[in-house]
């Protein structure tokens, strides 16, 4: 059945996997797309200047990878073609928590895969080369969200191209996937609007990665490693995975003051140091096979869209635009999937509304929340560092009471262990722990704690 068509040309800003995400989801709606990226897209997988967090160990969990599949058929099929490694959910990862050393491993059902950034968006972006109606224009900044005089309706984005000249593309829907979500705010404050409100959990967190080939005598009890440390007092964790081209990525990192060197002995030596040695033991004698990369992470936010009385018609942040998670986490590329599968259903509702572009920011914002509660829940555990910056919530020694208790009973119960997983991989909300009966259960562990 032929798509209705709701404008005649959509502009996304940003070529990471959330524009191209959204751009894969407004193909069928628009007679074109138009995707706009300051950075040279390389030709094959291949790190960028505009991505330098694509240096570091990236996680796709469960659910994005099947928001890409919806979004682009047989997608986890072309992950595997390009090397990404099968990890079986609750087994081919050894993790490493305090009181469990490791964490039991058992098979939960379900398998994932193990990929570098570069890959994974260069996939992305082949399929969206691919479409008929879409156009990526490379070496192309976004500079300012044109909109009508009176500031009610979008009409366009004015860009610089690759030869420095200016110009201004028309849209009838512009979607915002620049990141940090600049050009939103500059274009809500020159129409006299408010900007959204903020919720922020200052963390200042600071990891470093290198990448080896994997060893001839490396364990075969597991395929990666997540360490975490004895928090309030160790902030130092690491993750070991797989990459495609049988090499191991591996991101060590801290908090505040303790933040890894960014030389390859110092590397070693803060590696070292980790709570447990399984990590270290790992690597000491793995051949590196590029230097040492740094990035920091200043803040987790939250913009409030939602609480606005109204956005420009035709305007829609997204990703990071809106929320902008602790990476550690791994929650960030799979929640922008999230984020264009939901604006692709969303299109698909509308297309009788009277005004489609209208009713699209206002139904988008409302029906994000309960997608962004569950993944900003796990940020709120920051909370845990006296450092962390930010309103800590009044329940906070519960919520930590409750983790702990959800993470014993996960270790005694694989039903338990098997939810616990589905919610952190975004597959479930943190209310299926409502349910009264496990509500019993956890009370019973948490008079324990």
């Amino acid at each position: 059945m032929a798509s209705t068509r709701i404008g005649k040309q959509a502009v996304v800003i940003g070529a990471g996997i959330g524009g191209l995400g959204a751009a894969g989801a407004l193909a069928d709606r628009f007679d074109k797309v138009v995707v706009l990226e300051r950075d040279t897209l390389p030709a094959e997988p291949a790190y960028r200047a505009g991505t330098p967090q694509a240096r570091h160990v990236h996680v796709l969990l469960l659910s994005g990878q099947r928001a890409l599949a919806e979004l682009f058929p047989g997608f986890e099929q072309e992950l595997a073609r390009a090397g990404a490694v099968p990890l079986r959910a609750g087994l081919d990862i050894r993790t490493e928590r305090p009181g469990y050393d490791p964490f039991p491993q058992r098979d939960l059902g379900w398998s994932s895969y193990a990929v570098s950034r570069p890959t994974l968006e260069h996939i992305v972006r082949r399929r969206v080369e691919s479409l008929p109606n879409a156009t990526l224009r490379q070496r192309c900044r976004a500079l300012e969200v044109v909109a009508t005089p009176d500031g009610e309706t979008v009409t366009g984005v004015r860009c610089e191209n690759g030869d420095g000249a200016s110009e201004t593309i028309a849209a009838d829907l512009v979607v915002d996937a620049s990141g940090r979500g600049a050009l939103t705010l500059a274009l809500l404050q020159s129409i006299g609007r408010p900007p959204p409100e903020e919720t922020t959990i200052g963390i200042d967190l600071g990891y470093a990665t290198c990448v080896f080939a994997i060893p001839d005598d490396a364990a075969t009890g597991w395929k990666g490693v997540l360490t975490f440390g004895q928090a309030p007092h160790n902030s130092r964790g690491g993750l070991l995975l797989p990459l495609e081209g049988n090499r191991w990525m591996v991101t060590i990192g801290g908090r505040h003051d303790d933040l890894p060197p960014g030389d390859a002995e110092g590397y070693l030596d803060y590696a070292r140091a980790l709570r447990t040695p399984t990590i270290y033991n790992a690597i000491r004698h793995a051949r590196r096979l590029d230097g040492v990369a740094r990035h920091g992470f200043r803040e987790s936010v939250r913009r409030h869209f939602e609480r606005l009385d109204v956005l420009p018609r035709g305007l829609l942040p997204i990703g990071d635009a809106i929320c902008r998670f602790n990476p550690a986490y791994g929650q960030g590329m799979s929640v922008a999937a999230l984020e264009a599968c939901l604006l692709r259903r969303l299109l698909e509702g509308l297309e009788k509304d009277s005004d489609p572009l209208a009713a699209l920011a206002p139904a988008f914002m409302a029906e994000l929340q309960p997608l962004i509660e569950t993944p900003w829940a796990v940020a709120i555990l920051d909370f845990v560092f006296p450092e962390t910056r930010g309103q800590r919530p009044a329940d906070f020694e519960t919520t930590l009471k409750f983790g702990i208790a959800l993470n014993r009973l996960a270790a005694e119960d694989p039903a338990i262990h098997k939810l616990a997983a589905e919610v952190q991989n975004l597959l479930k909300p943190r209310s299926v722990y409502r349910d009264p009966a496990l509500v019993q259960r956890l009370l019973a562990k948490m008079a324990e704690v």
